[in-house]
């Protein structure tokens, strides 16, 4: 759709965020902050990683915004042997005897990666090559994935026996980690109320592929101001231990911190974060906004900091 400006196409991408949390409130109830920050990613052409406990509708919300969206979905649920050829897909010999690319489920606008940390890191890097490259290689042929292609992972916290935890090197891959929290006793009654009744809810369409791929661009091209530019690569900054621009709790309780592409990340989501809230240029409260979903899983902590009970929030609530 041809904008006569781009203060119009902003204006229509806050309209369309709130058409989407409209549609996906129909079906997810509360969660509103995690709706939004999976929306952000989106628009961002990010992917995120989950992670809850069991529960928590983390299949349904993806599978919820894959059918607001009108784009194709696959679910993977990753196991002790899952091979990367289940995910990427593999030659087969056809009828004529010749070898034919067989395309994974990864061929596909939104891919949920259920439990990723359940599958060896052979498998694991599959998928993350794949986020990075938004291609897959096979044979020496490269075959491109289709757009928008968006990756939402889920990890589940409580269980680590028999799990393979993602390195930081693959965690860096996601633009965001959400964490799902329980809901509220008045949210949990409602989610009750429609799931044990025969209530059945339709689901409109509210954007096209074209749509959010034009959305994506728009993201990029919204400028931003030097002073909350410069404010987002400094956060980033700061959280390096031994740096001139790390702080005492950071240099105490942090063994590493986050790379160049958290900077990235917090300027595209502030970018993204201003024009759903309807403004046309990001401010210092936008990169705050999505700062413990781009730090969160860029800081490793140390063993002083656990045994002082220092979470990574802890230590990005103090840089503010």
């Amino acid at each position: 759709m041809a904008y006569n400006s781009d203060v119009e196409a902003v204006d229509a991408l806050a309209k369309a965020y709130k058409d989407l949390s409209s549609e996906i409130g129909k079906v997810i109830i509360g969660q509103e902050e995690v709706v939004k920050t999976v929306i952000i990613s989106l628009f961002s052409n990010g992917h995120s990683l989950l992670v809850g406990v069991p529960g928590l509708a983390k299949t349904l919300l993806v599978s919820t915004i894959s059918k607001v969206l009108d784009l194709e979905f696959k679910r993977i649920q990753f196991t002790p042997d899952l091979m990367p050829s289940d995910i990427v897909g593999a030659e087969i010999l056809d009828d004529s005897r010749k070898f034919k690319f067989n395309k994974g489920p990864i061929f596909s606008n939104i891919v949920l990666a259920d439990e990723i940390n359940r599958t060896p890191p052979k498998t694991q890097a599959a998928l993350l090559e794949a986020m990075q490259e938004r291609s897959v290689t096979i044979s020496g042929v490269e075959h491109k994935l289709p757009a928008p292609f968006f990756v939402l992972a889920t990890q589940n916290p409580i269980e680590q026996e028999g799990t393979y935890p993602l390195p930081e090197a693959q965690l860096d891959r996601f633009m965001f980690n959400i964490t799902l929290d329980y809901p509220k006793y008045q949210e949990e009654i409602e989610v009750v109320k429609n799931t044990t009744s025969n209530r059945k809810v339709s689901l409109k369409n509210v954007l096209t592929v074209e749509q959010i791929m034009e959305f994506q661009e728009l993201v990029r091209k919204i400028p931003i101001a030097d002073n909350v530019l410069e404010y987002a690569v400094g956060l980033a900054s700061k959280t390096r231990p031994g740096t001139e621009m790390a702080t005492d709790t950071v240099n105490n309780y942090i063994s590493w911190g986050a790379g160049p592409r958290a900077s990235q990340y917090l300027v595209l989501g502030a970018k993204c974060h201003a024009a759903v809230s309807g403004k046309y240029s990001p401010d210092i409260e936008d990169v705050r906004a999505v700062a413990k979903y781009v730090l969160r899983h860029r800081i490793v902590r140390n063993y002083k900091a656990e045994a002082a009970g220092i979470t990574e929030e802890n230590v990005i609530e103090g840089l503010f």
